[in-house]
């Protein structure tokens, strides 16, 4: 005898799909022979195929357990084999999971590389926790990084919490800032408000002249950590969240990424890419999260002498 409880992520979902999306390794008239024979009972009553569950629902099954496990894990061990399940947690609950994303690694599958993303190795560690229990709902990121700006990315392990951190941010509700490394030297506080125009062709973002159709306005703050002769340690609260926003914003200041060609940066030793951390997040609910600064973005910024405080 099998039982489970749905949950608020499969409310709504007609029986015989949901025993369908439980169980993909068995056939659909297996499934709809179990309902007819009375071996599946919800609160402890038979239901026909198209009763539609609720959140707490009592669902009963009456079939042996390692047939039952044929039924429903066989595909998802099998998607799981060989995938990476190293993951640096910042912070877990039972609904919200922080983790620190590392330099070089996508946050989601492209055409590239569709195994060694952040979110697969999220979902892996999960399933070897035995969290990854439900059909209907697959945890995911609120917020997404590019491959080489590490730090904070957060994921909702339930369908309410996902719900809720894409409402904070879509509200500019959520305190989100990066650190970074820019050319030359920038003290104080500003702020830059140009307006952004994204080419999908060359994947590039740009502040746009004054009337450019489709532009889309984007705010960024900054305040200056350390300066040194050539370069400044620069904390960075992002507003809006445009692609590419603080690497072009910068670029438009004068004052591009260290290592940031694409965006005008000049390479530094073997770096060739953005020194771009998202190091802190506050939520509106009081909760903060840090992640700290990766090695190489530490060891650059102390050969530059802007010290390694943060």
């Amino acid at each position: 005898m099998i039982n489970r409880t749905i949950k608020a992520a499969e409310s709504g979902k007609r029986l015989h799909r949901f025993l369908r999306t439980l169980m993909p390794n068995l056939p659909l008239g297996q499934i709809y022979k179990m309902i007819d024979n009375g071996k599946v009972k919800v609160n402890g009553k038979r239901k026909n195929q198209n009763y539609e569950l609720a959140a707490g629902d009592e669902l009963v099954l009456y079939v042996e357990e390692d047939a039952y496990k044929e039924a429903s894990i066989g595909q998802k061990k099998a998607k799981y084999v060989g995938v990476n399940a190293n993951v640096d947690v910042l912070y877990e609950d039972a609904e919200l999971m922080v983790v620190n994303k590392p330099v070089g690694m996508l946050t989601h599958p492209d055409q590239a590389d569709q195994k060694d993303t952040l979110i697969n190795r999220v979902h892996a560690y999960m399933y070897r926790k035995g969290e990854l229990d439900s059909p209907l709902f697959m945890p995911a990121t609120a917020n997404r990084l590019d491959r080489n700006t590490s730090g904070i990315v957060l994921v909702g392990k339930t369908a309410g919490m996902l719900h809720q951190l894409n409402q904070w941010i879509q509200k500019h509700e959520m305190q989100k800032y990066y650190l970074t490394i820019v050319e030359g030297r920038l003290t104080g506080e500003g702020e830059v408000t140009g307006e952004l125009v994204r080419d999908e062709k060359s994947n590039r973002t740009k502040v746009a002249a004054a009337g450019t159709e489709q532009a889309k306005s984007a705010e960024t703050r900054y305040r200056t950590v350390q300066t040194g002769n050539s370069y400044s340690l620069v904390e960075i609260e992002l507003i809006s969240g445009r692609t590419h926003q603080i690497r072009s914003h910068f670029q438009h200041i004068g004052h591009s990424l260290l290592g940031d060609i694409k965006y005008g940066g000049k390479r530094f030793g073997d770096v060739n890419h953005q020194l771009l951390h998202a190091w802190r997040i506050v939520l509106p609910d009081g909760r903060e999260f840090k992640a700290p600064l990766p090695a190489r973005m530490r060891e650059v910024a102390v050969r530059l002498d802007l010290g390694t405080s943060l």
